[in-house]
């Protein structure tokens, strides 16, 4: 699930220019550094993280490569949902839960090929903001 929420971030960054390319092999990155953490944090052996976390990357770049194939088929939302239904668990039983998040998908990457990049590129490097209900965080 969440290269499906990483993609049409990523999708709309390699399609830009070479600060915004560089942005989306950042946000790779920070996926795969995350998952090594995560695994780690879990307790998984160390002589295995390395094999989970390339698998992982590898994943974030095939699924990314059928999601934005999958979107340039005469009609995407099935298309699309015939990938998610294929890579996320659980899916393929309900094609329709599937091709509701192809449809959300979709939509976010033409979302996001309307904002400007430089204006994208200046969220994404804007750090978030915490919030907090007044106590000590």
């Amino acid at each position: 699930m969440i290269i499906l929420l990483m993609f049409p971030v990523l999708d709309r960054l390699q399609a830009g220019d070479a600060r915004a390319r560089r942005v989306a092999r950042m946000l790779a990155e920070t996926f795969v550094t995350d998952i090594d953490d995560s695994l780690r944090e879990m307790g998984v052996g160390d002589l295995s993280v390395p094999k989970k976390v390339k698998r992982a990357a590898q994943a974030l770049g095939e699924r990314c490569l059928a999601y934005r194939r999958a979107a340039t088929m005469p009609e995407p939302i099935q298309a699309l949902g015939r990938e998610i239904a294929a890579t996320v668990p659980g899916l393929d039983a309900h094609p329709a839960g599937a091709e509701a998040l192809a449809r959300i998908a979709l939509k976010s990457v033409e979302d996001l090929r309307a904002v400007p990049a430089g204006q994208l590129l200046a969220v994404l490097a804007r750090p978030p903001e915490l919030s907090h209900s007044g106590g000590a965080i």
